[in-house]
């Protein structure tokens, strides 16, 4: 239920962001770090939904493959204690003087 929730919110910004580029054919200037272009408010708005939409998908999957690293490494040390544990002690050797009795 929780996904749907987060796929129809990203619905409803991406039908936003197409009704308002449809209503806006003005032609806008882009001005970025190495140049400057002059672009369709529409197209514009397209692009930068679509980078930050996989910009946020890549950065949450890094973060999601940190932790699934982090949880196998987990469980494998898990395994390892487990059995550890199941292994029978052996039991301590003790090495007792033979008693002589008194006759």
């Amino acid at each position: 239920m929780k996904y749907f929730l987060i796929l129809l919110l990203v619905l409803v910004i991406f039908v936003i962001s197409v009704t308002l580029g449809a209503n806006n054919d003005q032609i806008v200037t882009f001005n970025y770090l190495i140049a400057k272009g002059n672009y369709s408010l529409s197209t514009l708005l397209a692009v930068l939904f679509a980078s930050g939409f996989v910009l946020g998908w890549v950065i949450c999957g890094l973060f999601y493959l940190r932790t699934r690293l982090s949880l196998g490494r987990a469980e494998r040390k898990i395994k390892r204690l487990e059995t550890q544990l199941e292994q029978p002690a052996e039991p301590p050797v003790t090495h007792s003087s033979p008693v002589f009795s008194k006759e």
